[in-house]
C-alpha cells in the first residue's frame, strides 16, 4: 500500500466516524425537538383553560368592585345625612341651651345678690367645692348619650 492509499484509508474512515456521529446527534437532536413539540402542545391545552378561567375571574372582581362602588356611594349618602341631620340639632337645640344656660347665670346671679352674697367665694375649700361643682356640669353636658343621635355621630366620626 502506498502513501497515497494510506492516506485515503485515513481519510474515509475518519469521514465514516464524522458521518456516524452526525447521524447520532441529529437522531437525539430528533428526539429532543419532538419533545419540545409534544411539550409545547401539552402547555398549549393547559393553558387555554387557565386563560378562560383568568378571564373570568377578572369579570368577577370587576362585578364585585362596582358592587363596592356602590356600597361606598351609599355610605357616604348615609355620612352626608348623618351630617346634615347633626348640624341641624345642633342648630335646633344649641341656640336655646345657651340662652337656657344664660338665663340660669343670670338668676343665680340675681339671686346671690339680693342674698348679699355676690361674687365668687373668698375661701379656698368653698372655692374648690365650686371648681369640682363646674366640672361634673361640664362633664355631665358633654358626657356622649347613648342614643341615636350619638351613635350616628360615632359613626360618623369612624
Amino acid at each position: 500500500m502506498s502513501v497515497g492509499e494510506l492516506a485515503g484509508l485515513l481519510v474515509a474512515v475518519f469521514w465514516a466516524v464524522l458521518v456516524t456521529l452526525l447521524a447520532v446527534v441529529l437522531v437525539r437532536l430528533s428526539r429532543v425537538l419532538r419533545e419540545a413539540a409534544a411539550l409545547v402542545s401539552a402547555v398549549t391545552e393547559q393553558a387555554v383553560p387557565l386563560l378562560v378561567d383568568a378571564g373570568s375571574a377578572v369579570r368577577s372582581a370587576n362585578e364585585q368592585l362596582a358592587r363596592v362602588d356602590e356600597i361606598t356611594a351609599n355610605v357616604q349618602d348615609a355620612a352626608a345625612n348623618a351630617n346634615a341631620l347633626s348640624s341641624t340639632v345642633a342648630a335646633t337645640f344649641g341656640g336655646p341651651l345657651v340662652k337656657v344656660a344664660a338665663f340660669s347665670y343670670g338668676v343665680r346671679k340675681a339671686v346671690a345678690k339680693q342674698n348679699g352674697t355676690a361674687g365668687l367665694p373668698q375661701q379656698p375649700g368653698e372655692r374648690e367645692a365650686l371648681a369640682r361643682l363646674v366640672r361634673a356640669e361640664v362633664r355631665a353636658a358633654t358626657a356622649p348619650r347613648g342614643g341615636l343621635l350619638a351613635r350616628v355621630r360615632r359613626a360618623v366620626r369612624g
